[in-house]
């Protein structure tokens, strides 16, 4: 249950006052999702292991909300031009594909715990929502896997070592917690055996343990992302941010489509603005003009 981390200018969407409030918004809210989620498998260690089940449904849809968010902003970055990801890969691989796989894994984490709380309280009834529901409990931590490693093989070329390590910070937690979220539900299968389990107990104490692990570290991500959003914002504000460009002619060809689009009036008054600061550059040569003169001093001169 990971989520994006960019530092492309691709993420430059929209005014700078809605832009920094919807970043504070989507890192706080999964800063609260994960500490649903912690809260959520340590509830099921209690004798009311059912509440635990709510808080998950809860945490995991605000996650599925949240991947959505960074879908959303980085098709924005890029004026949702879906033909720039030919020429970056890197924008097809990375900003498309990662919120797009761990949406889906947020989305089968959530119907496999739905699918065991319909069972806890129908009274073990549907044993083939188990089935489902052991099965997606692999499958979406398998797929948080994958976009933790397509996170992480993001390629720098430009951009400040300070952002990096901004963004190896929030990473590398992800990418853990992913692993230990997909042992735990691979040990929690083997762990049954040929024991015919049902509801709730199939819920093992290795799942449960590995999620609580796995959870801390998507928290100590999440406050990292935090962290991040608002060095970044404090530098782009500073004017000395330097982010990751678009690659293969992306960039350009996105600059060059936005000023195509760009209203008489405001290319006009960009054009004034860059032929005054070209202006202010070169050095002003002064020549001083000849004095006019006084009446008085003709006619003393004539006389």
């Amino acid at each position: 249950m990971v989520k994006l981390a960019s530092a492309r200018e691709a993420r430059m969407y929209g005014p700078r006052l809605s832009r920094n409030r919807a970043e504070y918004i989507n890192a706080g809210l999964y800063v609260f999702a994960t500490a649903v989620l912690l809260g959520g498998f340590a509830a099921e260690l209690s004798k009311e292991s059912t509440s635990g089940l709510v808080l998950l449904l809860i945490g995991f849809a605000l996650v599925l909300l949240v991947n959505l968010h960074d879908l959303l902003a980085h098709l924005a970055g890029f004026d949702y031009r879906l033909i720039m990801m030919e020429l970056d890969l890197q924008l097809a691989f990375v900003e498309f594909a990662v919120p797009v796989v761990q949406a889906l894994g947020s989305l089968l984490w959530f119907l496999a715990i739905l699918f065991l709380f319909i069972q806890a309280e129908r009274g073990y009834g549907f044993y083939k929502l188990e089935k489902h529901a052991m099965n997606m409990l692999i499958a979406g931590p398998v797929l948080w896997l994958l976009g933790s490693i397509h996170n992480s093989c993001q390629i720098y070329e430009r951009s400040d070592g300070h952002v990096q390590i901004l963004q190896q910070s929030v990473q590398i937690p992800f990418l853990i917690a992913s692993v230990l979220f997909t042992i735990g539900a691979v040990l929690n299968i083997l762990e049954q055996g040929g024991v015919v389990y049902h509801g709730l107990e199939l819920l093992g104490g290795t799942w449960i343990w590995m999620g609580i692990a796995g959870s801390i570290l998507l928290l100590v991500g999440g406050l990292a992302n935090v962290v991040k959003v608002f060095k970044m914002q404090q530098m782009d504000d500073g004017a000395i941010l330097r982010l990751e460009k678009l690659r293969g002619g992306a960039q350009e060809r996105l600059v060059h489509e936005r000023e195509g689009q760009v209203p008489l009036i405001l290319e006009d008054q960009r054009r004034r603005k860059r032929q005054l600061s070209q202006q202010q550059q070169e050095p002003s040569i002064h020549i001083a003009a000849p004095q006019p003169t006084p009446y008085k001093d003709v006619l003393v001169g004539q006389s």
